[in-house]
């Protein structure tokens, strides 16, 4: 018997949502990654630095997954059940993690690391990135590009105007890289098939990528979590596009 709007969407809203574990949506929710194999890139990186910074690590499950990390490395996490999630998970793996909120400034000294990376971080604090690396450095990040999952968003909000659609663009971050001194040596973006199957899929997903539908809660949208339920019965999984891009840039050797 097909389960009822009601079971999906209570079983989705009591999973805990800390960490960037996806598991919870095997069968139930697909998107494509990109083609450069961000983790393997950031791992052949790891191994050649001799101090690394990884900002905003979620629960830390990427740079877990890194078989060679340099001696000296460092997480940070803003949000505590992350922060809670990623210090269990590295500290065995002797990587210390630092609770900070996401602004300026960075709790470290300059020129402390000659590897930053990044996956998916929230905001991107160019000048506070250049100040930490070394001369000679490497920034290396994949991020949310414009517009990524907006069936999904406007399916909730409505049409968003154009600036609102253009944010995270790949050309804006290179454009801000330069600003901050940085040379990027690499830029490539792609746009991915994401699939939703059920509702509760949809509930998990929104309630753990905050920004796709900010303010999300159940309550708020029932009525238009229904709707989508119906759609999705009727027709079958509901489709969006995710984008995403990888940036890679060094800090000029003074001199």
């Amino acid at each position: 018997m097909p389960r009822a709007f009601e079971e999906w969407v209570a079983e989705a809203a009591a999973e805990p949502v800390a960490g960037w574990d996806f598991s919870w949506l095997d069968g139930r929710a697909t998107e494509q990654r990109p083609s450069w194999g961000y983790q393997r890139m950031m791992g052949e990186r790891m191994a050649r630095a001799t101090a690394a910074l990884d900002l905003q690590t979620g629960g830390g499950e990427v740079l877990a997954g890194v078989p060679v990390r340099p001696r000296l490395t460092v997480a940070t996490e803003a949000w505590p059940p992350n922060a809670a999630t990623a210090t269990r998970l590295l500290h065995p793996l002797g990587v210390a993690v630092v609770r900070n909120e996401d602004e300026p400034p960075l709790p470290f000294a300059d020129a402390a690391f000659d590897l930053v990376v990044s996956r998916h971080p929230v905001s991107v604090w160019w000048e506070e990135i250049a100040r930490v690396l070394m001369p000679g450095g490497t920034y290396f990040s994949q991020q949310v590009g414009p517009a990524s999952v907006f069936e999904l968003t406007e399916f909730f909000l409505g049409p968003q105007p154009e600036e609102v659609r253009r944010l995270r663009h790949p050309d804006t971050a290179r454009r801000d890289a330069d600003a901050a001194g940085l040379e990027v040596v690499d830029l490539r973006s792609e746009s991915l098939p994401v699939e939703f199957r059920d509702i509760g899929a949809v509930v998990y997903f929104l309630r753990k990528v905050v920004w796709i539908v900010p303010g999300f809660t159940v309550e708020r949208y029932r009525e238009r979590l229904r709707e989508l339920h119906e759609r999705i019965e009727d027709e079958g999984p509901f489709t969006a596009r995710s984008t995403r891009f990888l940036i890679e840039a060094r800090k000029p050797v003074s001199g």
